[in-house]
């Protein structure tokens, strides 16, 4: 086991699923050198707690009801500069670990993992490090050695990290004024963000851009 001092390093889980931060509650205070300071439900409530419980490292799955966490990490980069942040989340990591590294994570662990996984994964970040998976980071190394370019073989490549976002909300059913609330855009913005998205995947409606959210969003889970 590494050890990091004589105090435990704090972390902070960022979870809308109270059965999921007991879970990790209970695995991380098993740990001597590792103790949960605080949890919250969503990015509001995230924000809110965070300078009053000054972690040492932050846990926060991608798809919380009140927003996504996405936005809860460039927030978390844009106030706290050193404060690692490390995704868990259900969703394929071949398609978000990437995106979420470049937006300010420190690593990406998925909820299949097992938990002495998620342990070496904290203390990797809590290191200084960065944390994927073997077979991610071999893909990641490889793409650039070869290229020094991100390959475009996959459409989904094409969108933005505002445009994934949306695309995973319309694939789990969400409207555009309920999008909008969730990522504070306006309806507008929303919109227009639909018809790029239209554009880059050659849909030619709204409908066809939902069946193709739902079974994007359904194949991966």
């Amino acid at each position: 086991m590494k050890e990091f001092g004589s105090q435990p390093r704090r972390v902070f889980i960022v979870d809308d699923h109270p059965i999921v931060r007991q879970g990790l509650g209970q695995l991380i205070n098993h740990e001597p050198d590792l103790k949960v300071c605080g949890e919250a439900e969503g990015v509001k409530e995230a924000r809110a707690s965070l300078g009053e419980t000054e972690p040492d490292v932050v846990i926060v799955d991608l798809s919380l009801r009140d927003s996504d966490g996405l936005e809860l990490i460039k927030d978390i980069r844009s106030k706290y500069k050193n404060l690692p942040v490390l995704v868990l989340s259900m969703h394929d990591e071949s398609i978000y670990a990437e995106r979420l590294l470049s937006a300010g994570a420190n690593g990406y662990i998925m909820k299949q993992a097992a938990a002495d996984q998620l342990l070496i994964a904290l203390r990797r970040v809590l290191g200084g490090g960065i944390y994927v998976s073997e077979s991610v980071g071999a893909s990641m190394i490889e793409r650039f050695a070869v290229s020094g370019l991100k390959q475009r073989n996959d459409p989904i490549d094409r969108l933005s990290n505002r445009e994934l976002q949306i695309m995973n909300l319309i694939g789990r059913g969400k409207g555009t004024r309920q999008i909008a609330d969730d990522l504070n855009l306006s309806i507008k913005t929303v919109e227009s963000h639909r018809q790029r998205i239209k554009k880059k995947l050659n849909l030619e409606s709204s409908p066809q851009l939902v069946q193709f959210a739902v079974n994007w969003y359904s194949s991966r889970h």
